[in-house]
């Protein structure tokens, strides 16, 4: 579950982005309904939705999330945490995993970076439940600094969006490929032959 964004796109605000094509949404798909505009999207599918007017919901609490929880038998990541106090209480709510992100920047490219705010959240949880980070990650050296940090696993977003954009599936599979191979040098470069091998000790921070 995404806590990290409300809303709004600073980038495209900043770039002055804005749709060529002005007419609403409902014109051509009909769909009038929080239900109906999401009912093709898997997340939602066990999800009953009728009488949901709107799905961003900016007064969200913990007990908002423990209510969400209870209507699936899927595991659930809390996705958005950036303090070690916001992770210890997650820990203690008993939640399958937490993601450490910022949304990668985008309605507030100043706030504190992920990869910053990850090692705090890492020690505080010390192995309990796995620890994701994502934003801002861009190269397999990237993820590399991430796991000597302590984190359990790294997601990217705009990379494979950029491959699927410019070549479709195969523009995804070879930025995976890119980033492995980075990843694999990097390693190489440390005298490392596993994720699991990499320590806190071999980075420096400033």
């Amino acid at each position: 579950m995404t806590v990290d964004l409300v809303r709004k796109r600073v980038l495209e605000t900043r770039n002055i982005l804005r749709r060529t094509d002005t007419r609403d949404c409902k014109q051509c798909h009909g769909a009038t309904t929080v239900e109906e505009r999401v009912r093709f999207m898997p997340m939602y599918r066990d999800f009953d939705l009728s009488g949901v007017s709107n799905p961003m919901d900016p007064a969200m609490t913990w007990d908002s999330l423990e209510r969400l929880r209870e209507k699936t038998s899927m595991k659930v990541v809390v996705k958005g945490l950036m303090t070690p106090e916001d992770a210890a209480i997650e820990e203690g709510r008993g939640f399958d995993g937490m993601a450490v992100s910022n949304h990668g920047g985008r309605a507030d490219e100043s706030g504190f970076a992920s990869i910053d705010a990850h090692p705090a959240i890492t020690e505080q949880v010390d192995g309990a439940i796995p620890v994701i980070v994502d934003s801002g990650f861009r190269r397999g050296s990237d993820i590399v600094k991430a796991l000597c940090m302590g984190a359990d696993m790294v997601c990217v977003g705009r990379p494979y969006i950029w491959g699927l954009t410019a070549f479709g599936q195969a523009g995804v599979e070879r930025v995976m490929q890119l980033l492995d191979a980075e990843l694999q040098v990097t390693m190489q470069q440390m005298g490392v032959s596993r994720p699991a091998d990499l320590t806190k000790d071999m980075i420096g921070t400033v």
